[in-house]
Order: structure tokens, then C-alpha cells, then sequence
């Protein structure tokens, strides 16, 4: 059993906390913290927390806690993952690990000084939906891999959102928010990502917020909010990937693996669950059973799956070595935008092991 610090109650935490100790019993809540103590204070009695910290600093500070849930804004997760790190704590972070390759590759490098682990979310690609895809394509269903195509469109969060200031800034934009989804997926189908060739831009440079408490303010775009492109990866396969908070569509997710012998979809990677269907030229579409476990709402499957590999002294499956990898394709789609050019890309990434058929947690 490992015992769980959070630091932050956003929009997500319902999701970790309705799971933590229940769906994964491997793990357990130890306490939380937040900027705006109230928050903290309503999630503690909506989920049983049983300890509220003044900061995270406190947080850090209590022997009770073996692992930190950094659940912050993108901008925060860089300084209080360090913090974390620094005071001799396992971190599972929110996604991306960092807003920026600097930042990231020194969390990672600090937390192999300190022999301590450190990864994060996306943990859906560990879902039903995502892993029967994966089973079905490396069992040779389509042939070989060699393409795919990928949208995540909209019309951003400012219409729902109740605080959707930071999709807006830097560190924030439709790649750095929804990309990792569907990028996580890629490279668990591909593997490492050599290459990536994008565009991008800022469709509406004004954002009106439509949801309270902050109904009517104006929010002045400082990221693309449309970016599209290519990857490349080592196998030989190239995907192309959109994301976007400029575009009125009802069609907001895809994302199609392409063989030489037929094409499968796999289900909305930023779920657990949905329906896999396959073409083939002699079949047409055909709808695939989900054939592994974790097909309901299962956010904190990642860090069940961390807490069970430092028990074990193994790597987890969403470990840093993905997190950085992602983050690195990520942000050369504005490297490539910037310079006009394609971007190398030299981080490592090898495939962690599938799911079992059965529940591990």
C-alpha cells in the first residue's frame, strides 16, 4: 500500500479521488492541499480525505506520504514536481510532465540522481478501449502498421471551462491540453517518433468566457489553437495529427491506424472505454469486443500501476521515459511552425509492456 499526497484540486481531482483507494486498493490517500484552501476543504469531505496540509511544503514534509499527485495547472507542474523531487518524493504528474523540453529533461534528470520515480498521465492508453487496439495490431489484424490519422477539434473551454484562463496562455493550447492523448496512443502503436514537420496559428486572438464566475472576460490568446502536421517515427510510419480549439464540428475525436491489410479506429483516447472497429476489404467494418479490463472511468490506473512498480522495483507503464518522449513530439510541432522546418527529435522511447487480460489492481 502507498499512501497518496495531492497537491491540487482542480477540475480533475474528483476523477483521482473517486478511485484512489476504491477501484485501486494498492493505493491510498494520505492528504491534500491547495492554493485556495477551500478547495481542498470541500474535496476532502466530498471524498473522506482524511488530512489537509497548509501547503505543499507540509505536504512534503509528511513521512506518511510515499508519493506525490501533482494535479496543478500545466505552468505549475515543473516547480512543484522539483519541489516534490527535491524533498525525496515519488511524483505522478498531470499531464505534460513539463510546458517546455528545458524543464523536463531536468525534472527527469533530477529524478534519476535521486533514484526516485516519476511519470504521469495519460494513463487511458492502459484502458480497454486502447489496449485491445494495440493487442489487435501487434497480433497482425491489419498487417503492418503503416500510417495513421488523428484529429482533436473544437471550440475550446472558454464556453464550459469555470477557470479556462490557462488554455490560453503559454504552456496551455489544444496540443499541450489534448495532444497527449493521442499521442501517447501513437506511440504505444508505433513506437519512437524520429520526426515531426507542423503548422500552426491563433484563429480568434480573443477569447469571451462563457461560464461563471468569470462570465464576459475577455482572454488574449498567447498559443496556437490550431496546430497540424506529421510525425515520423523509426518504424517507417508517418501519422498525421490536428488539434484544435478554433473549429465547429461534431466530429471532434479520430484516430485511424492504417496496415497493409486493413484499417482499425481506435476508440476517444481520452477515455477508457469505446467500440474498436476494424475494415477489411473483405469484411467492411467490423465492430471488436474490448477484450481487457479498465473499461469504466479508471483515472488513477497510472498511479496504481507506479505504486505497484516501486513495490516490485520495476519500470511503470506511464513512467518518464513516455511522459518526456511525448512532450518532446509535442513541442516540435511549434518548433517546426517557428523555424519553418522539420524537427529532429533525440529523446529515447521503447514500448512498455501491454496490460494483462485480467486486473492487475
Amino acid at each position: 500500500m502507498k499512501k497518496i499526497g495531492i497537491v491540487g484540486q482542480g477540475n480533475i481531482s474528483g476523477a483521482y479521488l473517486s478511485n484512489i483507494g476504491k477501484t485501486f486498493q494498492n493505493i491510498q490517500v494520505a492528504g491534500t492541499c491547495d492554493l485556495v484552501r477551500e478547495k481542498a476543504e470541500n474535496q476532502a469531505k466530498a471524498y473522506g480525505v482524511p488530512k489537509i496540509y497548509n501547503d505543499m511544503y507540509e505536504l512534503f514534509a509528511d513521512p506518511e506520504v510515499d508519493i506525490v499527485l501533482n494535479i496543478t495547472r500545466p505552468n505549475d507542474h515543473y516547480g512543484v514536481t522539483k519541489a516534490a523531487l527535491l524533498a525525496g518524493k515519488h511524483v505522478y504528474s498531470e499531464k505534460p510532465l513539463a510546458t517546455n523540453m528545458e524543464d523536463a529533461r531536468e525534472l527527469v534528470a533530477l529524478a534519476q540522481e535521486k533514484g526516485l520515480y516519476l511519470g504521469g498521465a495519460p494513463d487511458t492508453f492502459m484502458g480497454a478501449g486502447i489496449q485491445t487496439s494495440r493487442n489487435l495490431i501487434d497480433a497482425g489484424l491489419i498487417g503492418k502498421p503503416i500510417a495513421a490519422q488523428a484529429h482533436f477539434l473544437g471550440h475550446g473551454p472558454e464556453s464550459w471551462h469555470p477557470d479556462p484562463y490557462f488554455f490560453f496562455e503559454k504552456g496551455g493550447g489544444p496540443m499541450l491540453d489534448m495532444g497527449p492523448y493521442y499521442i501517447t496512443t501513437l506511440v504505444n502503436i508505433f513506437g519512437r517518433a524520429t520526426e515531426v514537420t507542423a503548422f500552426g496559428s491563433i484563429s480568434f486572438p480573443d477569447r469571451v468566457i462563457g461560464s461563471e464566475p468569470h462570465k464576459g472576460d475577455v482572454i488574449h490568446v498567447e498559443v496556437d489553437t490550431f496546430t497540424t502536421g506529421a510525425i515520423r517515427f523509426a518504424s517507417g510510419a508517418v501519422a498525421s495529427y490536428t488539434a484544435s480549439f478554433d473549429v465547429y464540428t461534431d466530429m471532434y475525436d479520430m484516430l485511424m491506424i492504417y496496415g497493409t491489410e486493413g484499417t482499425l479506429k481506435i476508440p476517444d483516447p481520452n477515455r477508457f472505454d469505446g467500440v474498436v472497429k476494424v475494415f477489411k476489404p473483405e469484411t467492411g467494418w467490423v465492430d471488436y469486443p474490448l477484450t481487457f479490463p479498465y473499461s469504466e472511468p479508471s483515472r488513477s490506473l497510472g498511479l496504481a500501476d507506479m505504486a505497484k512498480a516501486i513495490e516490485e522495483g520495476i519500470t511503470p507503464r506511464a513512467g518518464y521515459q513516455q511522459q518526456l518522449h511525448v512532450l518532446d513530439i509535442m513541442t516540435a510541432f511549434s518548433r517546426s511552425n517557428k523555424a519553418g522546418a522539420p524537427i529532429k527529435l533525440d529523446t529515447p522511447y521503447e514500448r512498455q509492456r501491454p496490460m494483462w487480460q485480467e486486473k492487475e489492481f
